[in-house]
């Protein structure tokens, strides 16, 4: 059974001019697989990653999540965005807590689950801490923390490092292939930095520009593990250059 399967999505925002987002959308994301969603800007990634979450609706076609029609959002689907959005009144405790507290769980149904991910993101020593104590990208590790916390079988992530610095953006890259090898979460990651794309995922799929079609679905023939020394190997820079002509195109 596909974690995700999407057959024949398109999107259309109505209007004086209706705006066509996505034609023809047909992707299907194997349990525990990493994908990753690449095309320049306004080609409809976001869009379809919000459908995928249940932000929006589309237009025509079937979504099933885990083989199940998408009808809203919901807790086995997890979504991280540019920016973590925590409560800057709650600590790091708090903030990965509060998903479960709110959901009617008790402390000892989440307090061992919330620790591991707190854990393997690199916070065990800043439980106390407030957001505003915080660099962007431990901010963004709270983020992940507190959607991993919820124990959602499928992470979207919305260019989660977009807004962060070149060495951050690095660092954090390397905590999302640890977070992933240690929990083989399904993952759908959108982004429109190839080296990003290639580094990260099994699967790459590019999309093609307003309306946004899938170009071509590409498997990274990168072995795992990756480190970001791997971003300079010619294996990898063939495939950037390959990538790259065919955005352009």
């Amino acid at each position: 059974m596909s974690a995700i399967s999407i057959n024949k999505i398109n999107k259309t925002y109505p209007g004086v001019t209706p705006v066509r987002a996505l034609e023809d959308i047909d992707l299907t994301i194997n349990p525990g697989e990493f994908v990753a969603l690449l095309g320049p800007s306004g080609c409809g990634k976001s869009t379809l990653l919000n459908l995928i979450a249940g932000f929006e609706k589309a237009t025509s076609g079937t979504l099933l999540v885990n083989n199940k029609p998408v009808q809203k959002p919901g807790p086995e689907r997890g979504v991280v965005f540019q920016e973590a959005a925590l409560f800057p009144w709650l600590n790091v405790w708090e903030n990965v807590a509060f998903g479960p507290k709110v959901a009617g769980k008790s402390k000892s149904e989440y307090e061992d689950r919330a620790m591991e991910m707190l854990e393997i993101t690199g916070l065990s020593a800043f439980l106390k801490h407030l957001p505003v104590q915080l660099s962007g990208g431990m901010r963004q590790r709270v983020g992940i923390a507190r959607v991993l916390t919820l124990g959602s079988e499928v992470l979207l992530m919305d260019e989660p490092f977009g807004a962060l610095d070149a060495q951050t953006r690095l660092s954090m890259q390397e905590l999302l292939l640890s977070v992933w090898h240690k929990l083989r979460t399904t993952i759908l990651f959108v982004t429109h930095d190839i080296d990003e794309a290639i580094l990260l995922a099994d699967t790459i799929y590019v999309m093609s520009a307003r309306p946004g079609k899938i170009a071509t679905k590409i498997t990274v023939p990168i072995d795992r593990p990756r480190t970001i020394e791997d971003t300079t190997t010619e294996a990898f820079n063939s495939l950037k250059r390959e990538i790259l002509k065919q955005i352009r195109h």
